[in-house]
């Protein structure tokens, strides 16, 4: 990815590069909503990767799917997700993470009693690598390699 100043806004600068948007978005999590799958990708602008939360009530499982070309990473936020690949059955607590290969067949499935909340997250091509800038303080204009430039202290403890 190239990414160019086309503008400066005040101390902001206006950055472009095809098909990414500008600024920030946000957006919240909905454990509680009647979708399955809430597009959280769509809601923040996001097009370089995909991001989903999938909610899966007791017994609710999705498709048998698999993706071209998307490795997908499931990360358990909520409940207990039983993930079948190449119908090999593993189950992942809240704070587990999983990478599935792009051919590889899957299913998700909540077998528990309680509902299943995840985060999707799918993306595919060559990572970019560490492309980014870090920079000792708010005034500084230039950024450094983020291993040349030292953690800021901590604040005080509250």
């Amino acid at each position: 990815m190239v990414w160019r100043v086309v503008a400066r806004l005040g101390n902001a600068a206006r950055c472009e590069h095809a098909g990414v948007e500008e600024g920030t978005a946000r957006a919240r999590l909905e454990p509680d909503t009647q979708e399955r799958i809430v597009a959280l990708r769509r809601q923040l602008g996001v097009s370089t990767f995909g991001l989903n939360q999938l909610v899966l009530g007791p017994g609710q499982r999705g498709r048998i799917h698999r993706h071209e070309h998307q490795e997908e990473v499931f990360l358990v936020l909520e409940g207990e997700l039983t993930l079948l690949v190449e119908r090999e059955q593993s189950t992942l607590a809240p704070g587990e993470l999983i990478r599935v290969a792009p051919p590889l067949r899957r299913q998700l499935v909540n077998r528990g009693p309680a509902r299943l909340v995840l985060l999707a997250l799918g993306g595919s091509g060559e990572h970019a690598g560490r492309d980014g800038e870090a920079f000792a303080s708010w005034e500084d204009e230039r950024g450094l390699a983020p291993a040349e430039v030292p953690l800021p202290p901590d604040l005080p403890a509250a």
